[in-house]
């Protein structure tokens, strides 16, 4: 049986040893509870400090501005209610978006406006990069928060957030950005960006499911989404999560180590898929801007024209190679991709494309395994639509 091959990395990562060997002592010796004043819960507060700093670092934040979360999804809910409560609640309050945004953003807009807030999303272009100008043209004197994710989680697309922040400030509004798929991937500071807030998953990045963060740089305006108890300075209630916490220490470490890794040997790996497949299956082409350094270098979004994407999936599956045709958290849905009908493709291409990601685990020869397969597979299903 042929080994199997991971290449849905945007969706999740595999956990890095190192994060699991730093987990396990949080179980076995150090389980006090971080919040408590005796030396049991001194041990894990420590576990804890020293994971903040390691978060500071990979963002170039202050360890005061980094509160832990149970994952993006949360984090992101956290910037939103967090500014809308913040400045009262009250109906009519306005928030600017983007149609390509993760559902953790579109679904918690959506709800918000049944809740009387009111919502501009603004367009991407047929390259995946939001609208800057529209989002000038979008801010009111009502707008409170504009959210904008750092790099599509489908395409990869890195957006403009440097050119928004500065109509942002221009305007007197904050900004946050959903940097779940960037982080650990590309360079993300916070003060080059200019950001207010910043989204973070553990998951995303080799280290644990059920852990995030929020950068909340200091002197933003922000209430409590969860409250309850004093944790993390009072803006985020609940014991805290030492385990998963050690364990996003580590791999934020880790990844700031690999950045350059990231960049070199797995974006050349990603070249060189995208440049075979190109060049040796018909009817192919890249969603998403082509231009070098515009998107992230682990992420590849391919339509293949014949072809059915959810079909192809299957067919890779049965391969031993997982892929998928978006964002995992859009499983379930009958509907095509919402970012690249976003983008302007037709619906035949929407349908037909293929995502592919890799992580620093991604080996040269998965690649030529995938690619060998991948011909195959794309042929086998094109005949069985002529039939």
């Amino acid at each position: 049986m042929n080994e199997r091959i991971y290449m849905d990395n945007s969706a999740t990562t595999q956990v890095d040893e190192r994060v699991v060997e730093a987990m396990l002592p949080c179980f076995r010796q150090y389980y006090g509870n971080a919040s408590s004043v005796h030396l049991f819960g001194q041990d894990a507060r420590r576990l804890v400090d020293d994971a903040r700093r390691s978060v500071a670092a990979l963002l170039g934040a202050d360890t005061r501005e980094v509160v832990f979360t149970s994952g993006g999804t949360e984090s992101d809910n956290c910037a939103l209610w967090g500014a809308w409560r913040a400045a009262g609640g009250r109906p009519g309050a306005h928030f600017i978006t983007t149609r390509i945004e993760h559902p953790a953003i579109l679904t918690t807009c959506k709800a918000m406006e049944a809740a009387g807030a009111e919502v501009t999303y603004v367009p991407a272009d047929v390259s995946g990069r939001v609208d800057v100008v529209a989002i000038d043209e979008a801010i009111r004197d009502t707008t409170l928060l504009i959210s904008v994710m750092h790099a599509n989680n489908e395409t990869g697309v890195i957006q403009p957030i440097s050119e928004i922040v500065e109509i942002a400030r221009r305007r007197g509004v904050p900004i946050h950005t959903d940097a779940v798929q960037s982080a650990g991937k590309i360079p993300v500071n916070v003060e080059e960006l200019g950001v207010d807030m910043l989204s973070l998953s553990g998951h995303k990045l080799h280290g644990p499911k059920g852990i995030g963060v929020l950068y909340i740089r200091k002197g933003t305006k922000l209430s409590s989404y969860i409250t309850g108890g004093s944790q993390e300075r009072k803006r985020r209630a609940g014991t805290e999560n030492v385990p998963a916490i050690a364990g996003f220490g580590i791999a934020a470490l880790l990844a700031s180590g690999h950045l350059y890794e990231m960049a070199d040997r797995v974006g050349g790996m990603r070249n060189r898929f995208e440049r075979h497949i190109l060049a040796q299956i018909v009817g192919t082409r890249v969603n998403g801007d082509n231009e070098a350094g515009a998107r992230l270098p682990n992420i590849s979004n391919i339509s293949f024209d014949r072809l059915e994407g959810e079909a192809a999936v299957i067919a890779l599956d049965l391969e031993n190679v997982a892929v998928s045709t978006g964002s995992a958290c859009a499983s379930g849905s009958i509907d095509p991709s919402h970012v690249l009908a976003a983008m302007g493709l037709r619906p035949e291409v929407v349908q037909g494309s293929l995502r592919f990601s890799l992580s620093r685990f991604t080996t040269e020869a998965e690649i030529d395994r995938v690619l060998e397969i991948l011909d195959k597979v794309v042929a086998r299903l094109r005949r069985l639509r002529k039939c």
